[in-house]
């Protein structure tokens, strides 16, 4: 089909926004469709009507990465059926640029609520799992798809806007170690587990490498090393970020050869479509390239057969994802026969687009909290503030309600004015008076006071914590539509919370003393770097990595593990340390090294409830610059 086309037509395919091909009956079609916790209108590709007025809106993905429960992630995945349905009249594309597989290093960064967390492990096998359930059709077809999936944003990148450095200048330098053991892992379960259709090129510089314009990482590891059976896209405008805000070229024909000679099959702008003729004119570029990028491109859409009631379960993702960080003497669940009244106060508690956070489509419905908790029992409302940034706290209304309830929920958190997609945030408190409004409701009330955090990233709420009037503590994520009905599910002991956290929650003092820029994971105690997540931090912390409370308790034992791991060394290895024999494993040799650990559960509470086993390694005694704890696996049971 590629050797019919015109220079001009092929070229017309390299753009997101593709032209059609008359005289092969080929439509044009445009590539960018939007499914991050739900088919969404982001992208120009995806829109509502009254056809079809609405889609299921899951949890953002920082809360639904909380349940580690990989069956979870995969049935969320499947709401591709939707897009599909969308796509057949016509509101819809065909390829979706999700899911976000960046890693959650620093709790600053604006769009970590759209990921898995800051663990390589918890996202390898989100994205694995939610790329499966998005692309992987009923009929177990293999070679075709459903949909196409998109792994983003390949790589480093978790910089937006940080006191001025945005992310169209960063360069993030950082250590093949890191990338190795850190930023990589995601990516390459993506491709190599996940069988995606696609990798998406970030913005930022990688060791003062454009990424779109990177051979080795793209021609040398995705398409070499790890041998995608797909396409590669540039994120929206890189190609004109590189030539205008990154100067990686004197005229726009050259970054447009970079681009194409370095692997990139897909522009997202159009760039390509306007600078590709030039640079195979000036002799820059070969058009044999541009005909291996068009056929990447035209093999997915053959794939997805191109050329030929979901809202219960985002109410189940959002039980499952939520998590109960504090209950002080079991003062949880509320029993809906003790409430007479029940103060619901806070800037998030009756609000619908934070829920949903970015990157979502329009839901059918929403529950708010306030929504929620009312279903159930009489409740007064207070905003206490005009919206999250709370420069003003309305506290004498707030304090007479709450003196008067049974018990008080307070609503609190960030919003996407605080954090999202070029918008990273310089402190990690509480905004505005909202910490001055939680302690003085708190002071006022006679009953149980709740606190939740709706947020993409962790906060600094160890005030909160330690305030003995405070008996329970929720993060919520970002809930999506059902958010407000599975909170009160869950105070109301209609369900056991089993949520863990998928990230660290730091104290202030990180943000105020830790460059976001520094992208090295590993602690430095020459320049005082405390290191990032909680493989490497070993500064305090509010609450890490894999916590999360339920109104149950769990026993947990060994029940088989082996006491040695046997693995053979090559004649000429050298050891890494000279302290204690390691062997570094290349992916072969790990695979054949696999073993099985059975652990025993028990649920010796009074209340049926979920528990995530999370298996972890420790490395032993003398080896250095390693992972001090390390997430092996885990499961839902």
């Amino acid at each position: 089909m590629v050797t019919r086309l015109t220079l001009e037509e092929k070229i017309g395919y390299l753009v997101n926004n593709a032209s059609s091909i008359q005289c092969l009956g080929i439509p044009g079609y445009n590539w960018w469709s939007e499914a991050l916790h739900g088919v969404s209108n982001v992208g120009p590709a995806t829109y509502f009507s009254n056809v079809v007025p609405a889609a299921t809106s899951f949890p953002q993905v920082i809360l639904t990465a909380a349940s580690f429960n990989e069956t979870l992630f995969k049935a969320i995945g499947k709401m591709s059926t939707e897009a599909r349905a969308m796509y057949n009249v016509g509101l819809a594309g065909l390829t979706y640029w999700s899911p976000n597989v960046n890693i959650f290093r620093d709790p600053r960064w604006g769009r970590g609520q759209e990921t898995p967390g800051e663990d390589p492990v918890l996202t390898s096998k989100y994205a694995v799992d939610y790329v499966k359930g998005l692309q992987e059709r009923d009929d177990g077809d293999k070679e075709r798809l459903k949909v196409g999936a998109c792994c983003k944003h390949y790589t480093a990148y978790d910089v937006d806007n940080w006191k001025g450095i945005d992310r169209y200048h960063f360069n993030a330098v950082v250590t093949k170690q890191d990338m190795e053991d850190t930023f990589q892992p995601p990516f390459k379960s993506c491709v190599l587990d996940g069988n995606v259709a696609s990798v998406m090129c970030s913005y930022n510089k990688v060791n003062g490498k454009p990424t779109c314009g990177d051979s080795d990482l793209l021609k040398g590891v995705i398409r070499g090393e790890w041998k995608l059976n797909g396409y590669i896209s540039s994120d929206c405008d890189s190609l004109d970020i590189m030539f205008n805000a990154q100067h990686r070229a004197k005229t726009p024909a050259e970054v447009a050869a970079d681009a194409l000679n370095a692997g990139l099959d897909l522009n997202c702008g159009n760039y390509l479509r306007f600078n590709t003729l030039g640079a195979i004119q000036s002799g820059l570029v070969k058009e044999l390239v541009v005909d291996k990028a068009v056929l990447n491109n035209f093999a997915t859409l053959m794939r997805l057969g191109f050329f030929d009631a979901h809202q219960e379960l985002a109410h189940e993702a959002a039980r499952q994802g939520i998590v109960l960080l504090k209950n002080t003497f079991g003062s949880l669940p509320l029993s809906t026969c003790d409430i007479k009244s029940l103060a619901v106060i806070g800037p998030n508690a009756n609000v619908t687009a934070t829920m949903i956070g970015n990157y979502a489509g329009i839901p059918c419905k929403y529950t708010t909290p306030l929504q929620g908790l009312s279903a159930s029992v009489e409740t007064v409302y207070q905003a206490g503030c005009r919206n999250t940034k709370c420069l003003t706290a309305r506290i004498s209304g707030a304090k007479k309600v709450a003196a008067e309830a049974s018990a008080v929920v307070l609503v609190m958190g960030t919003d996407l004015s605080i954090e999202a997609e070029s918008r990273d945030r310089t402190s990690i408190s509480l905004p505005g008076q909202q910490n001055r409004l939680i302690t003085e409701v708190a002071s006022a009330s006679k009953g149980p006071v709740i606190l939740v955090i709706m947020s993409g990233g962790g906060m600094d709420i160890m005030f909160a914590k330690d305030n003995p009037k405070i008996t329970s503590i929720f993060w919520v994520g970002l809930p999506g539509e059902a958010g407000g009905a599975a909170l009160a599910d869950i105070i109301f002991g209609r369900y056991n919370p089993s949520g863990r956290l998928p990230i660290t929650w730091y104290p202030q003092s990180f943000a105020e003393t830790v460059n976001m820029t520094n992208m090295n994971m590993r602690p430095d105690p020459v320049t005082g770097h405390p290191g990032y997540t909680y493989r490497f931090y070993r500064g305090k912390t509010v609450y890490p990595f894999g916590y999360g409370l339920s109104y149950s308790s769990f026993s947990q034992w060994v029940v088989k593990a082996p006491t040695v791991v046997r693995i053979s060394k090559h004649k000429d290895h050298v050891y890494l340390s000279s302290e204690c024999h390691t062997i570094k494993l290349g992916d072969n040799n790990c695979k054949n090294s696999r073993f099985h650990v059975v652990v025993g559960v028990k649920n010796v509470g009074r209340m049926e409830g979920s528990c995530s086993v999370l298996l972890f390694s420790y490395p032993p005694q003398g080896i250095h610059n390693v992972p001090q704890k390390q997430l092996l696996d885990f499961e839902k049971v």
